[in-house]
């Protein structure tokens, strides 16, 4: 059973700020875009990197003694200690501002910014929003605003909705890869993710009771990205909000979509049934 959630509790680490910082290695890079299905090539000092290299770098580094069942961290610290089992990354806006490039030291800065509580068709939901600003030798690179979602693990995991899906969403743009359980271990290796969800398949279907193996939320998010900035001529929106609508899993097709719209561009990725699994909105 669930510990009660205290939202007045958990409102309390709101404001609380954390920084880190990080080298961006031509090695990352090639490894990031080999996962990115990119031209790998051989990159220099100076190069730049793909957009959302960010979330490989500095990340937390916990010994293994304070790691919980799901391979995250034990609750508290930077983060509220939200008693609710399963932490999904829900959606957020980012806004690009300059390109990471190989030999930067970049800089995170995070800070707390909102903790919600909503109820929804599978229960108790706890969001928090988290804002990060990264920063270069030359300036502001990114604003983010990071959205993660909490829920209980005694419902059913959330899959495909029970009433028949509407027709897939015609796309303009449109590039297609599999979601190759290889795949998911890449990125989590490059972005030192320890939840079990993305590779252990095990205990993603008997104890989270899932399908499959969880596609990543930036994963998804970082091909969104990638692909609105190659229908720009390599320009990156200024501003990209976005969402997951339902899980992505590993075994087949899934492709990322495009549309132009008055005001920039509407994107998302799909899974092998051509239904939206993460949806944004580009500003240029």
């Amino acid at each position: 059973m669930t510990e009660k959630l205290d939202l007045d509790h958990l409102r309390g680490w709101i404001g609380k700020t954390t920084e880190a910082s990080d080298i961006v290695t031509a090695h990352l890079v090639m490894g990031l875009r080999a996962t990115l299905f990119q031209e790998i090539g051989e990159p220099k000092n100076g190069n730049p990197a793909p957009w959302t290299t960010h979330w490989c770098l500095a990340q937390p580094v916990f010994p293994m003694s304070q790691l919980s069942q799901d391979g995250h961290p034990t609750r508290g610290g930077f983060l509220p200690p939200v008693p609710l089992p399963r932490r999904m990354w829900a959606g957020g806006e980012l806004q690009f501002f300059d390109a990471l490039r190989v030999g930067d030291e970049a800089r995170r800065t995070s800070r707390i910014s909102d903790v919600t509580v909503k109820t929804g068709s599978t229960g108790v939901l706890c969001f928090v929003a988290v804002e990060h600003e990264i920063t270069t030798p030359r300036g502001t690179a990114i604003r983010e605003r990071h959205d993660i979602v909490y829920r209980d693990i005694s419902g059913a995991a959330p899959t495909t909705p029970a009433k028949a899906p509407p027709p897939p969403p015609p796309a303009k743009h449109r590039e297609s890869h599999m979601a190759d359980p290889v795949l998911l271990f890449r990125y989590s290796a490059l972005t030192f993710n320890g939840h079990r969800i993305h590779y252990d398949r095990d205990y993603v279907t008997k104890v989270e009771g899932y399908p499959g193996l969880v596609f990543h939320g930036p994963l998804q998010a970082a091909f969104i990205v990638e692909l609105a900035a190659k229908l720009h001529g390599g320009t990156p929106p200024k501003k990209l909000t976005y969402r997951g609508v339902q899980p992505l899993f590993e075994g087949s097709e899934f492709s990322v979509n495009a549309n132009d719209n008055a005001d920039g561009m509407e994107l998302w990725t799909a899974n092998s049934a051509g239904q939206p699994t993460m949806k944004g909105t580009a500003t240029w």
